[in-house]
């Protein structure tokens, strides 16, 4: 069967495990955009408070601390998918039921915080699986194409979702969108069980622990590698108290509401879309030196808004972060695939996640109270400043400086699979 010209272009789509992994990636982070738009709303409708805000957003990346490492070991073991299906239902069941409460009553600060951790657990399950899993779907020549191509589909429904959910939040308010939420990340659950790609095989023998210790040691082995974790570890915390909690706080006082919230996360995703396409064949010389170098672009966002730009400035640069983060994390999906042993890859993943989100839920919990007693301009401006002096620290090692990426040849397609149309 002739395969069509997207199909010669992206030889990629030639797997129908692939596929089927980029249908849902299409249809979850649609569907969890219209929580990023409709958690913060909610909180800030029901009680107004910007310490609120923040107990029920860290409560939604705490969990990472827990569930992150489990997850790694348990996608190392069984099919990834398997365990994205886990993910994705826990998401479900927290932001509808986050959503339900707010469409039948007047929901209760700490039924929030329960929901968002059982939301925060799924997330927290979700990404050591996810990194697990596309190596085992295409050959090692097609990687950085299949990462690609996966995370422009996934910014690209995220756009959508994001631009959909601020106007859904503005017009039926966001119970609405968060039982929206819930019920399409039910739908993908079908499409991830279809995916035939098998777990690891590995001898008998190992515990927890055991499989903890290998994958701590594989981790923090090369230093490159927890470099960079230890400076997005302070790069996320301050860009989650500045941006995501205190943000939406923005928004809603000077920016118009919602609706303004919906179209800074949308040019975001706008931003991570194009950055996506410039991924499919972007490769930088020295890529850990660029992702130390993106870090510290990162307290643009922050510092937009400490700034008090105008809505038109702060969606640019919004969308300037979420391009250069996208080639950023392309790049850096590549490097763990390619230098990581397959068996350990989710394992060394989980540590990436709970490294880099370890300091998250101190950011978030200390952005609200924070602006709360010196200003919320103020706090954004420490927001930026924490960014940049970690990226600049990340920068002194010598490897992360000089550190090169071998690329190897794509292999064919396969010529039993059947083509897209």
């Amino acid at each position: 069967m002739p395969r069509t010209g997207l199909a010669k272009r992206l030889p990629v789509l030639a797997y129908r495990d692939f596929r089927l992994l980029l249908a849902d990636r299409l249809l979850a982070p649609a569907a969890f955009a219209f929580s990023l738009v409709g958690v913060a709303f909610a909180v800030l409708d029901v009680t107004g408070s910007t310490a609120d805000l923040s107990y029920v957003l860290a409560a939604q990346i705490a969990p990472a601390l827990v569930f992150a490492l489990a997850g790694g070991v348990v996608a190392d073991r069984i099919a990834p998918q398997k365990v994205i299906v886990a993910a994705n239902l826990m998401i479900a069941a927290g932001e509808g039921g986050f959503g339900l409460l707010v469409l039948t009553g007047h929901p209760r600060v700490w039924q929030m915080i329960a929901l968002e951790t059982l939301t925060g657990s799924g997330m927290a399950v979700f990404y050591p699986a996810s990194q697990a899993l596309l190596p085992r779907l295409v050959p090692a020549g097609l990687l950085q194409e299949a990462s690609a191509v996966s995370r422009l589909a996934m910014n690209t429904a995220q756009m959508g979702g994001a631009a959909a959910a601020g106007a859904f939040v503005a017009l039926a308010g966001p119970g609405w969108a968060l039982a929206a939420c819930g019920a399409g990340m039910l739908g993908s659950v079908p499409l991830l069980l279809a995916i035939r790609a098998p777990g690891e095989r590995r001898g008998a023998g190992g515990g927890l622990v055991r499989d903890l210790r290998e994958g701590w040691t594989e981790f923090i082995s090369r230093r490159w590698l927890w470099v960079i974790v230890a400076e997005y570890s302070v790069v996320m915390a301050a860009w989650y108290g500045g941006f995501q909690v205190l943000g939406p706080v923005v928004a809603k006082r000077f920016l118009g509401g919602p609706a303004a919230w919906g179209a800074i996360t949308a040019a975001e995703a706008v931003g991570l879309v194009a950055g996506g396409l410039i991924a499919l064949r972007f490769a930088p010389r020295r890529p850990m030196r660029f992702v130390a170098l993106i870090g510290a672009a990162c307290a643009l966002e922050p510092l937009s808004l400490a700034m008090r730009w105008p809505l038109p400035a702060v969606c640019l640069a919004a969308a300037v972060i979420g391009g250069s983060v996208e080639i950023m994390m392309v790049q850096w999906t590549v490097a763990l695939a390619r230098f990581i042993p397959p068996g350990k890859l989710a394992r060394v993943s989980s540590y990436d996640i709970l490294g880099s989100l370890l300091a998250s839920p101190a950011g978030a919990l200390a952005a609200g109270p924070a602006a709360a007693a010196i200003g919320l301009f103020p706090a954004e401006y420490g927001a930026a400043g924490l960014t940049v002096a970690a990226a600049l620290l990340a920068l002194i090692p010598h490897e992360i400086r000089t550190m090169r990426v071998a690329v190897p040849a794509p292999e064919p397609a396969p010529h039993r699979e059947p083509a897209v149309r």
